[in-house]
This record gives structure tokens, C-alpha cells and sequence, in this order.
């Protein structure tokens, strides 16, 4: 496969408080996460709300500035593009190539616009289309998410949360971009439009030839979309792996935690599971030493409190994980007690 984007040690330090008498205080949101997403997969960043699933994907298109680190960006022209290194003018051209749709579409969608504008908006802005190029150009890329060309003149409150969803898809997609960034895009969903959705995305996926960062909390809907997972923890990359792998065979705690919290519909099978993820993800001002998780892992010891791991190949695999232990636990997957989630 060929390589589309690569994070290089990216952090997001937040500076809180300060002023003429008080102490500023610092939280690290992002610290020197290292990844990469190849042309045509769906990459899925995992993990609870406060793990800086959100942060890493608006660092990346620089919707917030970095502390540290790079994001460059590999054009199918050739060469590569240190996006971190751009002022605004500089990136907007790459803003082509790299859309995000965002978790709340009744937030993200500006309440006082037409879907039409709604969606012709990115055309207007980089002067790609005008006159009867553009509203071609609006209505065949709502029409391919299934919004019908008699609901133009409708504002975002007259649809539905999935609607709304479709429109925030197509105001991504209107611009034939090369990266999606879907950030938490059907959490806010019932699971049976979520169905609708996630099916859609993957269908255009093929037709436009797309590559998806798919954020998500939620890991049967991961386990249906992603070629690839990566698990974050508290600003920090635990585990990324191959996505079946990562549910046959965690490597690291955290992941299993994870998969043990995931629903199961059939109360029979209940009996005798292990305790769903306990405690709470620690402060960012206030982080653990050593390795990050170890406050909540049931397999702590002493070198766990000290040391940090690092993010390491294991047995030579796909399959990576920050665990002094990873190698020798034998942590159970989602497959072992649980039916696997389906989306139709």
C-alpha cells in the first residue's frame, strides 16, 4: 500500500490559568503520537472520551495548532507536505485533500443556511465551481448520500439526525477529497441509522476512493468499519494492530478492558464474564509516572510504576503495544465469550 499520512511524534500541551498572580498549569492532551494511515484504508482511533482521540484528529488538519511534531501529508503527485509547518494560506489548498465530518451535524451545520449553500460553501471558498458547474456539482454529491435535490432549499432543522449526518458527509465529500476524518460521525445516531450511515460511508469509500481516520468510543461499530485500529490512552498510542487481530488477541490491558466492556444482547451469555472496565481515566494535569495505565491495570507491578514502555512490534507482527508485558500476558479478545457486533 502507499503511504497517504504520517504523524511523527505530534503532541498538544493546553496551558491553563496563569495570569498576573496565579499558576499556570499544563495538560498534555497528545504526547508524541506516532502513527500512519495508508491510501484506501480506514484507520479507527479508539478509545474514552478524554484519551485525545478528538485533539490528534483536528491536530492533524491543523483545525488546532501542535505543541511538538510533524503531520505530513503524501500527495498521489509525489513528494511529501509537512502540513504542521503551513500558515493558513499556505494549508488551504491541502484542505482539499483532507475533509472531517464531525459528531454533532446540528452544531457543525450553520442553522440560518440552505442545505444547498450548506454544501456548495466549500466550492464557493476555494473557487473551484461556479454557476451551473456548482449546483451539478452540490446536487450530484447530495444525491449520492441520498438527500434529494427537492430539499435544497430546506434549512439543517428540518431534517433528521441522519440526514443532518448525510449532508455533513456530503459537505466533506463535495470537494473530492483524499482523507475523511470521521470524528465520532454516527455516536450521535440510533444504532439503526447508525447502520444506514456506517454502510453509506463505506460505500462511498469505494466509489470516490477514499482512505477514513474513523474516531470512535465505540468498538463493535470499529470492529464493522476499520482495516486497522489504533488504541489511545491518555494522550499516548497503547496498541495499534490489523483489526481482527486486535480482537482475537489483545496485547495490551487497556485493549482488553475495552473489549470486555462491549454489550453483549444475550443475557445467557453473561454468566461468568469479567468485570466490565472499572475506575475513571486519571486527571491530564495529573498524570501517573511510569506507564500510563498502570493505576487501572490488574496486571501492575513495580516496573510498571517507573518506567514508561514503549510502542513496540510484537513477536515481529502487525501488531504493536507500550506494555513491559505484552509479550508474555495472555489477555483474552472479544471473540472468546462474545458474539462479534453486526451492522445490515
Amino acid at each position: 500500500m502507499t503511504r497517504l499520512l504520517t504523524v511523527e511524534n505530534l503532541s498538544k500541551v493546553y496551558t491553563l490559568g496563569g495570569g498576573l498572580f496565579g499558576k499556570s498549569r499544563e495538560l498534555v492532551a497528545l504526547n508524541d503520537i506516532d502513527l500512519t494511515v495508508e491510501a484506501g484504508e480506514t484507520l479507527a482511533v479508539v478509545g474514552e472520551s478524554g484519551c485525545g482521540k478528538t485533539t490528534l484528529g483536528r491536530c492533524i488538519i491543523k483545525a488546532q495548532p501542535s505543541t511538538a511534531g510533524r503531520v505530513v501529508y503524501h500527495p498521489k503527485s509525489g513528494g511529501e507536505v509537512e502540513l504542521t509547518s503551513l500558515n493558513k494560506r499556505q494549508i488551504k489548498p491541502y484542505r482539499q485533500d483532507i475533509r472531517m465530518i464531525f459528531q454533532d451535524p446540528m452544531s457543525s451545520l450553520n442553522p440560518n443556511m440552505r442545505v444547498f449553500d450548506l454544501v456548495a460553501e466549500p466550492l464557493r471558498i476555494h473557487r473551484i465551481a461556479r454557476g451551473q458547474e456548482l449546483e451539478n456539482k452540490v446536487v450530484d454529491t447530495l444525491a449520492r448520500v441520498g438527500i434529494p435535490a427537492d430539499a435544497l432549499g430546506r434549512y439543517p432543522h428540518a431534517f433528521s439526525g441522519g440526514q443532518r449526518q448525510r449532508i455533513g458527509i456530503a459537505r466533506a465529500l463535495v470537494l473530492d477529497p483524499k482523507l475523511v476524518i470521521a470524528d465520532e460521525a454516527v455516536s450521535a445516531l440510533d444504532v439503526s441509522i447508525q447502520a444506514q450511515v456506517l454502510n453509506l460511508l463505506d460505500d462511498l469509500k469505494e466509489e470516490f476512493g477514499l482512505t477514513y481516520i474513523f474516531i470512535s468510543h465505540d468498538l463493535g461499530v470499529v470492529n464493522y468499519i476499520a482495516d486497522r485500529v489504533v488504541v489511545m490512552y491518555l494522550g499516548h498510542v497503547v496498541e495499534t494492530a490489523p483489526t481482527e487481530m486486535l480482537f482475537e488477541r489483545p496485547r495490551h490491558p487497556y485493549t482488553e478492558m475495552l473489549l470486555e466492556a462491549l454489550p453483549i444482547a444475550d443475557p445467557t451469555r453473561r454468566k461468568g464474564r469479567r468485570p466490565e472496565l472499572k475506575g475513571e481515566i486519571p486527571y491530564l494535569g495529573n498524570r501517573p509516572q511510569g506507564c500510563p495505565f498502570h493505576t487501572r491495570c490488574k496486571y501492575a507491578q513495580d516496573r510498571c510504576r517507573s518506567d514508561k514502555p514503549v510502542l513496540r512490534p510484537i513477536h515481529g507482527t502487525a501488531q504493536s503495544a507500550a506494555c513491559h508485558f505484552a509479550e508474555t500476558l495472555d489477555l483474552k479478545g472479544a471473540y472468546d465469550d462474545a458474539p462479534q457486533r453486526t451492522f445490515a
